[in-house]
């Protein structure tokens, strides 16, 4: 939906481009294709695909108006409190993909492990700032918008965490439940308040949630909570005290599975039978009769689905009830005995989020994140989740039909939308480093749309090229920004970026204006440029030309004459000056003419005058016609110094051979 724009009176027109999408209205009627005359009111636009949200440009609705409209396909990149989710995930990400492959067994099954709770520990932390951004801001519009995002990063955590217990580490029979109790408590936090509400009252057991809350800590495996409250209780009532012994004793010797591995299955199904037995005979016995709360609690231990039940409105999510149950009718399950079907049978369109966890349970690990990627509103946690699994060895078989494997497929969607934003673009590069089949191709295609606002951004990208070598984009970059430094007259600029791309023609194009400039100032701009250009001259003839005659006026600066006459004259004999330039080079030579000693010789005088003669035979008589008296003058001046330089040099030579 695109607010402001309104499809039934006007035809839309659109482009894409990598993130975004241009909508613009048309002038053109729904039908027959002429101009509608209909004002334009506020309106809805239909697009399919899965764009979640927009961004309205300006324009008043008018009779020849239209607006423009930019939509973002992934808008959660430009959330300025998720930038924390992105920049530090990133990290977990690389030190992953650079981790020892060849650690087996438990030592890799424990470094995968660390790795999910590192992405778990963000997504929690970046929940909290989300959190506090929500409190802090009195915008209702912001307020909102960070609420749901807690919701949502809250949800991401809930699912990974199950992932990480089943698929990740794994867990084996006995601790599974635990993992799983200990995934409950961190999770289902409706419960805090009114636990917290109870133990900081004057009198705990006269509260009238007081049994609610010993429920939620035995639903919750939480005992030895339980029996601190139902202490309390024994203290306040004595009537109850044997009763309460008797169910304090049951609740400490409930077995519990160990992490520890220090007894077998067999061992902890052998004393659970016991025990479930010795809770069965008080229950028949009607030892908790007199009381129906203590003999609900017994009936919980028991594993009385009913007697659970009656309780879910203080578990409030089907998957507490799912985790009690196992806790107390089968401690022992193994992974794959978990099954939905029981539980949400009842249930005839359930929340996202349930089929989410249900598909999990189930160990349907590609319905998770195809779930998870129809869900969310980007592709963050997909991607990650899925390089998490993809490293443990459980996606190795799912290959999709239309390109790569499902791990860079995700990576590569997930870094595309990275590179719609101004700065998060470069946590997009490392992740197209580690897509090995297509994601050189994705860089490349990406890295030519980057806005090269500055230099510096310019810089970092072609920095990012090199180190890839990436040649063509390389000289890509160079010539737009040596364009855009010659638009500007940055002249030095404009050069050092023509020669780092290589790019003969446009150094040609700029050493002519540098010699324009030069002609019409006198002076060289950009000094520290020219005098070290070093080999990077011999890019074209032109450059060649510029470098080699700064290289004279460096050299007549140093009263170096000799030098600086021999190069002078190579420049011109050789041809490597451009002949518009001839005459700027005979008029440099004037000075050393006039020098007191005598600095060309016989032979690189006459190659002077025959310069000088070639340069005013070439021209038509039109342009003599044209040239103004400053330029015969010059020519005057040149062959009389020439003249006088020769009778010099053969006065000292003391021979008559140049007559």
């Amino acid at each position: 939906v695109v607010p402001g724009a309104d499809p039934s009176a006007r035809q839309l027109c659109f482009a894409w481009g990598p993130a975004e999408v241009l909508v613009c209205e048309t002038l053109f009627g729904r039908r027959g294709g002429f101009p509608s005359r209909r004002e334009g009111g506020p309106g809805r636009a239909f697009l399919p695909g899965t764009l979640t949200a927009c961004v309205a440009g300006t324009g008043e609705g008018g009779p020849s108006s239209s607006r423009l409209f930019v939509v973002r396909k992934d808008q959660d990149i430009y959330i300025q409190t998720l930038r924390k989710l992105f920049n530090e995930s990133h990290g977990i990400f690389i030190g992953l993909q650079r981790s020892e492959e060849e650690l087996a067994g438990k030592s890799r099954k424990a470094q995968l492990v660390q790795v999910s709770k590192n992405y778990r520990s963000v997504i929690r932390a970046c929940m909290e700032d989300m959190h506090q951004a929500a409190i802090l801001t009195r915008d209702p519009a912001l307020h909102s918008q960070y609420s749901t995002q807690v919701s949502v990063l809250s949800a991401m955590e809930l699912i990974w965490n199950l992932c990480e217990i089943l698929f990740v580490e794994a867990a084996a029979a006995g601790p599974l439940l635990l993992r799983l109790l200990d995934w409950v408590r961190l999770h289902v936090c409706d419960v805090d308040n009114m636990v917290h509400e109870v133990l900081s009252s004057e009198n705990p057991s006269k509260h009238e949630l007081f049994w609610n809350v010993v429920d939620v800590f035995v639903l919750q495996g939480r005992m030895d909570e339980a029996r601190h409250l139902l202490s309390k209780e024994a203290s306040a009532n004595p009537t109850l005290v044997n009763m309460y012994k008797i169910l304090d004793d049951l609740m400490k010797k409930m077995p519990v599975p160990s992490l520890g591995n220090t007894q077998t299955l067999t061992e902890m199904e052998l004393k659970w039978q016991h025990w479930h037995e010795e809770c069965q005979r008080y229950l028949q016995d009607g030892t908790f009769a007199s009381n129906s709360h203590m003999e609900s609690i017994c009936k919980i231990l028991l594993g009385d689905e009913d007697a659970i039940l009656e309780k879910k409105d203080l578990m409030t999510t089907w998957y507490h009830f799912l985790v009690t149950r196992l806790l107390y009718s089968h401690p022992t399950v193994k992974p794959m005995e978990l099954r939905m079907d029981l539980f949400l049978g009842g249930e005839s369109s359930p929340e996202p989020l349930d089929t989410i966890l249900m598909a999990a349970f189930e160990f349907e690990m590609h319905q998770v994140i195809k779930e998870c990627s129809i869900a969310l509103s980007n592709w963050w946690f997909v991607a990650h989740l899925t390089d998490l699994l993809d490293h443990c060895k459980l996606l190795q078989s799912h290959n999709l039909y239309f390109g790569s494997n499902m791990r860079e497929f995700l990576l590569l969607e997930y870094a595309s939308g990275l590179f719609s934003h101004h700065s998060l673009w470069q946590l997009g590069v490392d992740y197209f480093d580690h897509c090995p089949e297509y994601g050189r191709v994705y860089l490349e295609l990406h890295i030519e749309r980057i806005p090269l606002n500055t230099e510096q951004k310019a810089l970092k990208v072609l920095r990012i090229c090199e180190q890839r070598q990436m040649h063509e984009q390389v000289r890509s970059i160079c010539k737009i920004m040596a364009m855009k430094a010659l638009r500007n007259n940055r002249l030095g600029s404009a050069l050092s970026w023509s020669i780092r791309a290589k790019d003969a023609a446009f150094a040609t194009l700029i050493s002519d204006r540098f010699l324009k400039d030069y002609c019409e100032s006198g002076c060289f701009s950009d000094l520290d440029l020219i005098d070290n250009l070093g080999p990077s001259m011999l890019l074209s003839d032109r450059l060649t030309f510029l470098g080699k005659y700064r290289e004279f006026h460096r050299l007549y600066g140093e009263k170096r004459f000799s030098e600086a006459a021999k190069l002078l004259l190579m420049l011109m004999t050789a041809h490597i000056a451009p002949c518009s330039f001839w005459m700027t080079l005979l008029t440099d030579a004037l000075p050393l003419l006039e020098q007191k000693e005598v600095i060309f010789s016989a032979e690189q005088t006459y190659e002077l005058m025959r310069c000088l003669e070639d340069l005013t035979a070439g021209k038509s008589d039109k342009q003599k016609f044209q040239d103004d008296d400053i330029e015969t003058m010059k020519v005057e001046m040149l062959r009389l110094a020439l003249a006088r330089n020769l009778a010099r040099v053969i006065v000292k030579e003391g021979t008559l051979e140049g007559s």
